[in-house]
């Protein structure tokens, strides 16, 4: 098990089994504001999550490849992610920090287990935003033309500055945008349903068109279609995770996490199938839903100001996006400083807190103005890095669950899932078929990141293991 470090209420901090004399005060553990609570969470959570973004930018592509399968792929997903929302729920109330997964399983399966997870989750908040971000101009195309590079850019920086500013006020803004994407997936949902051109059965139908054309026949999904199709399928309701980021600035977290990981998670999953149930019953042709154009089917189901509507509202929905994911983010690099998993001068300046608004506001900048500069490089394959880092993350936090109720950990107060072990033991079994079933390509490069974090692990934070890596934990959740 991991040291675990609590910001020291006297003279001295206890590092593991040993204690250690007192940080200066410039040097000891900094600590996030508590300001946000289960509304504010799930706002935040949820715009994260992004519903609309994700049906219009990411959805399409599973509409490629599994057709009349994608419901029924998504809804196996979001299946698993109850189980995976479990272990969240009681991991995050064990262990609220703003470090997020590799906090949680540092605590319960050891540093080396922690900090691959750390890589696997930088992986994910790096790469997302701005593919998502450079999305944006598809969707301002009915207003504005813009070079899509140069408009992803604008989204990062501009919420690069949203992140700056205090966690209260970003959780209005992205609840004001949320509405306006929610609105959006509503409106698809009942235009699909009222131009229905199938029955209920043809979401289990499994069929995809065989080319481009209306006239080039069908093929049939197959299962193994399926599992492969389930990484993305996670990626795509993973953003219930943000809750455990953002346990360290919630009121009351033992309660709190759980509650905003879990209604999360139910509403977004409500918010993205539904409409993908009636676009799949109300496209006119198996070809059409292939193609995956789902804007096009919109204008056509209703008229040229809908479309525009509904393209404006997921462009709201993608900075909306933007602004949690860099938040997150920013989080994710402040905690892993102040856990001192890197070289001292770095350390003290990633976990800088601005004076008014108490942010992370270098490890923000490092995020958003890297993201702008990414999204003039092609980074389409990349989308197959995330499903795999997704899936590895999910599996590796499974373990940290199946360890949770030992030693200390067992009577600590904290939400605790129910069906437990089973749960974790199911989805470590279940994650590890989905891994293996993913295209060779993107396990090499993931591996290969993977592998050159392991060898900085056993080059510079192991033998240094009495002071780097340490995970904190806030001073008012201690037990």
């Amino acid at each position: 098990m991991t040291e675990t470090l609590h910001t020291p209420p006297s003279e001295s901090a206890v590092i593991g089994p040993v204690t250690a004399p007192a940080q200066e005060p410039d040097k000891a553990p900094r600590q996030l504001k508590r300001s946000i609570g289960v509304v504010g969470g799930t706002l935040l959570t949820l715009s994260c999550v992004t519903p609309a973004s994700t049906l219009f930018v990411v959805v399409p592509d599973l509409f490629s490849s599994l057709g009349t399968a994608t419901a029924l792929t998504i809804a196996i997903g979001a299946l698993l992610c109850v189980g995976v929302a479990f272990c969240y729920s009681e991991l995050g109330t064990l262990i609220p920090s703003a470090g997020g997964e590799y906090a949680m399983v540092s605590t319960m399966a050891g540093r080396l287990a922690g900090w691959l997870v750390f890589v696997l989750s930088l992986l994910v908040v790096m790469i997302v935003p701005p593919v998502i971000a450079m999305g944006t101009a598809d969707y301002l195309a009915p207003v504005v033309h813009l070079d899509p590079s140069y408009a992803g850019a604008a989204v990062m920086l501009l919420a690069t500055l949203a992140g700056l500013l205090d966690l209260r006020a970003n959780a209005w803004i992205t609840g004001i945008f949320l509405v306006l994407e929610v609105v959006a997936a509503g409106v698809v949902a009942v235009l699909g349903f009222a131009h229905t051109e199938r029955g209920v059965s043809s979401l289990t139908d499994l069929s995809v068109a065989a080319g481009s054309g209306s006239g080039d026949g069908t093929k049939t999904v197959t299962a193994m279609l399926i599992v492969s199709g389930l990484a993305i399928a996670l990626f795509v309701t993973q953003g219930f995770s943000t809750a455990v980021y953002l346990s360290e600035e919630m009121e009351n977290p033992r309660k709190n996490v759980a509650r905003t990981v879990l209604l999360t998670l139910g509403i977004s999953a409500v918010v993205l199938l539904v409409p993908v149930a009636a676009i799949t019953m109300g496209a006119p042709d198996l070809a059409a839903l292939t193609s995956g154009d789902i804007s096009g089917m919109v204008a056509a189901w209703s008229s040229s100001g809908v479309g525009t509507f509904i393209s404006l509202c997921v462009a709201l929905a993608i900075i909306n996006a933007g602004i949690v994911m860099v938040i997150q983010n920013s989080r994710v690099l402040f905690a892993s400083a102040r856990d001192k998993a890197w070289p001292a001068p770095v350390n003290r300046v990633l976990s800088r807190l601005g004076g008014r608004f108490g942010s992370p506001w270098v490890a923000t900048l490092l995020v958003g103005v890297p993201g702008a500069a990414l999204c003039f490089v092609n980074l389409d394959t990349l989308y197959g890095v995330t499903g795999v880092s997704v899936t590895g993350m999910y599996l590796l936090v499974a373990v940290a669950a199946l360890l949770a109720r030992r030693g200390s950990h067992r009577h600590a107060p904290a939400w605790r899932m129910p069906l437990w072990p089973g749960v974790p033991v199911v989805l470590v079994a279940v994650l590890a078929y989905v891994l293996s079933r993913q295209e060779t390509a993107y396990l090499l490069w993931t591996g290969g990141i993977v592998g050159v974090a392991t060898l900085y692990w056993l080059l510079y934070l192991r033998p240094r293991r009495d002071s780097r890596w340490l995970v904190t934990l806030p001073e008012d959740v201690r037990e």
